[in-house]
């Protein structure tokens, strides 16, 4: 599950980390568009020594091109990270995006209210934390299963 205690329940402060999805490592994607990129050579090779080939080859580099900056753009996404902190008084929660931008927001553990919305969010099972006259979404990245078990455990942690 990408999010974790990374502290124990009895523990003050408590910390959750929560990551996105990471099932590309950095050797997975050099091999798929190596692979991509042969695979995608295998019709050319009866091309070979004719003009057709010249005629084609832009077209397959864009392609693979086009896959590369693909992936290259999902991994930068990836670098989303959220850390939400539980001390005794405090719930902080801290939201790194994509570009590295860092967004923080923090409210008195007692009146923090978390809710689930079910299907009026903008992904199913929506996970906010609410308090000091914000609201801000957590976990959005997860599945809906992922979401759902978040929720749960949020609500176990903030009454205890």
């Amino acid at each position: 599950m990408p999010y974790e205690w990374t502290t124990k329940p009895d523990e003050t402060p408590q910390r959750m980390r929560l990551w996105p999805h990471q099932s590309l490592p950095a050797r997975g994607f050099v091999a798929f568009v190596l692979v991509t990129f042969a695979l995608i050579l295998i019709p050319t090779l009866p091309l070979l020594g004719t003009v057709l080939l010249w005629g084609l080859l832009p077209f397959v580099l864009a392609a693979v091109a086009g896959l590369y900056f693909a992936l290259q753009s999902n991994h930068h996404a990836r670098r989303i990270e959220e850390i939400l902190t539980l001390d005794a008084n405090t719930a902080h929660l801290t939201h790194r995006t994509a570009k590295g931008e860092l967004k923080e927001w923090d409210c008195n553990r007692y009146w923090t209210r978390v809710t689930k919305y079910e299907k009026d969010g903008p992904v199913p099972h929506y996970v906010t934390l609410s308090g000091q006259g914000r609201e801000v979404e957590i976990g959005r990245f997860l599945s809906e299963e992922e979401r759902i078990a978040l929720y749960d455990d949020l609500s176990r942690s903030l009454r205890g």
